[in-house]
């Protein structure tokens, strides 16, 4: 089996991969462009910022699983991998840390115009009377927007800094706010209203899109923060630029709408004639700690496919058919007894859409349970229970 990899891993990562008796391609700037031409006999693909399009997997013949190493899931075209049969994964989690540190990181060197500093000193001018004017994080109230294991992460350290935290997710409860030691407010609106810094923390997925909208970002504060270490989705970015460049409000971004896509580069944006606006390179997940814990999750993952056909994290599974019935046959473990109830059901025109099949302990029997878009007639259903050398018993079920 080969393995593709689009994005750098660290080595002992692609020795991991090697060690498993796999052929890995290690293509560390791959951009988008190259992807779309196909990825030659690579059954797995392993990315991490890189756009993996249609054109890529229609052109890949042989590609069965793509692993995100990371956690969203925004560059792979998701519904073109569904519709090719292809596994897509993820590694959630793993640089929670790492976002959360840049996160408030951001925070702090707005508030000290610590970038203006060094660019400041390294090209001669000192200028300690327009850098003595920072406010200070302490007592400031943060506000989060999603509160999932980063936005958590996020919580913990301002509040370290005695900042007080006021958070919106549609998952957050009451009694989890309290756990957190944090405010719950009901709607994103409020939590601008009440807040000093402003920090995302969501997926990029069609509810969240532009969920930081003209309405949210004219509701905070006078000079007020935005912090987005998220995907560059989740902000209007025209209303947000056009705060931005009225002085109102200040910006800490990681992402930003028309990233490159290569890895190194001229570019140019609009953002970088706002002196109030700090941007950093798409790194939040970018520390030595959290690329090898992402690592070594993208190559467990592809350990389980290899080894057992098992696809941790598989994130385009459909979770439940439509199919109305259900039939559960145990049975003796041996060649051609699933085949043979099968060709039944295909002689009668019904679609079996799931299929799962365990054995037992002794490896003697097991047992199929197969869901099923029309329910079988009473003479299939004597046919396959009447295999008596190797059906023990088949129940057709109604599903609710």
């Amino acid at each position: 089996m080969r393995v593709y990899i689009a994005d750098k891993l660290p080595e002992d990562a692609v020795n991991q991969l090697k060690k498993l008796k796999l052929d890995v391609v290690s293509n560390p700037k791959a951009t988008s462009a190259e992807l779309d031409k196909g990825i030659g006999q690579a059954q797995v693909l392993i990315v991490r910022s890189t756009v993996v399009s249609e054109s890529c997997i229609k052109n890949s013949p042989e590609l069965s699983l793509i692993i995100r190493a990371g956690a969203g899931v925004n560059n792979i075209n998701m519904s073109a991998a569904s519709d090719m049969g292809i596994y897509v994964a993820n590694c959630p989690g793993q640089n929670s840390i790492a976002v959360a540190e840049l996160t408030m990181g951001l925070i702090f060197s707005l508030d000290r115009y610590i970038a203006d500093n060094v660019s400041d000193f390294r090209a001669g001018k000192w200028n300690k009377a327009a850098f003595s004017k920072a406010e200070g994080v302490y007592g400031k109230v943060l506000g989060i927007v999603g509160t999932g294991q980063i936005g958590r992460e996020v919580i913990k350290r301002a509040q370290a800094f005695g900042m007080p935290v006021i958070a919106w997710s549609r998952s957050l409860t009451s009694e989890m706010a309290e756990e957190l030691d944090i405010e719950r407010a009901s709607t994103i609106d409020e939590v601008a209203k009440e807040c000093d810094v402003l920090s995302i923390h969501l997926a990029q997925n069609d509810h969240t899109k532009g969920i930081i909208s003209k309405k949210v970002l004219s509701a905070l504060k006078n000079g007020a923060m935005v912090i987005n270490t998220s995907r560059a989705g989740v902000i209007d970015e025209e209303a947000l630029y056009s705060e931005l460049k009225s002085g109102r409000l200040r910006a800490g971004l990681d992402v930003f709408n028309e990233e490159p896509e290569f890895k190194e580069g001229e570019f140019s944006n609009r953002m970088q004639q706002l002196d109030n606006v700090y941007v950093t390179h798409h790194v939040g997940a970018s520390t030595t700690q959290a690329q090898l814990a992402v690592a070594n999750d993208a190559v467990d993952i592809v350990r389980g496919y290899v080894q057992e056909g098992h696809v941790r994290n598989w994130l385009n599974r459909c979770e439940q058919t439509d199919a109305p019935w259900q039939i559960v046959v145990r049975h003796y473990d041996k060649p051609g007894v699933i085949a043979n109830v099968m060709t039944e059901l295909k002689d009668a025109d019904i679609n079996a859409q799931e299929l799962t099949n365990v054995i037992f302990d002794g490896k003697r029997t097991a047992c199929c349970t197969i869901q099923l878009d029309a329910k079988p007639s009473d003479k299939i259903m004597k046919s396959i229970r009447t295999r008596q050398d190797e059906v023990i018993s088949a129940t057709l079920l109604q599903r609710t």
